[in-house]
């Protein structure tokens, strides 16, 4: 039923984690293919794909261009695109059967709540930063995952092939009266965060992204990310 789609480059050692949910969920029938879209990895990344049973995808970098790329090979009908560094907490299969059985589910699409693989004090800020901002502009960031049918997917152009803030494209595609908040986590690394700073980053995604909404190209979002 489930197509899962996960970009990856040179991410061995996250994708590892990543697939370990996934395990239930292919055993009880719910995930039909794991398909692994990388951007010419030269660590462990596609030896343990296929060694997990994953399909390989090759493609361009660009997290936009790798999930297109996977989802022109999903079979599933519905795709779930997760980053390879997010893994999602027990309970995630139970509420998307859930979510799955409602009337007219096609016809929306999913995201999980963000947490970090970090509990910290600063870790716990942006957390609350980034739900905050997924409650009230409906707005999740690509680390919460999405699922949606390859109905609704192929009605809005699936991901739009831009450098930069293609999971907020694809939200507003979506709009925000499609999509459901869901109450299972999706926990993100946390390495890019600390390397940074977070509330440094909590700050700077919030500015990317409303001189995205306010019109700024992409290209020249990608080269201040």
């Amino acid at each position: 039923m489930i197509s899962v789609v996960i970009p990856t480059f040179n991410q061995a050692r996250e994708l590892e984690r990543a697939l370990q949910p996934l395990v239930p969920a292919s055993m009880g029938g719910l995930v039909k293919q794991v398909i692994v879209a990388d951007a010419s990895s030269t660590d462990d990344t596609i030896a343990l794909a296929e060694a997990a049973g994953c399909e390989i995808v090759q493609s361009e970098k660009g997290r936009a261009k790798q999930m297109r790329a996977g989802a022109s090979v999903a079979k599933g009908k519905w795709l779930l695109f997760l980053h390879a560094d997010t893994v999602l907490r027990d309970g995630w299969v139970a509420e998307v059967e859930a979510f799955l059985q409602q009337p007219q589910a096609r016809k929306r699409a999913a995201a999980f709540r963000l947490s970090f693989a970090d509990a910290s004090p600063a870790a716990r800020r942006a957390m609350q930063l980034a739900r905050l901002r997924a409650q009230l502009m409906r707005l999740p960031y690509g680390d919460q995952g999405l699922l949606v049918s390859r109905y609704l997917y192929d009605a809005i152009g699936g991901y739009p092939d831009i450098p930069a803030m293609e999971d907020v494209e694809i939200i507003r595609r979506i709009g925000r009266q499609r999509l459901t908040l869901l109450e299972t986590e999706a926990v993100s690394s946390a390495e890019e965060h600390r390397r940074g700073g977070y509330d440094k980053r909590a700050w700077r995604n919030i500015v990317l992204v409303a001189r995205y909404l306010m019109g700024a190209d992409p290209v020249e979002l990608a080269k201040a990310e």
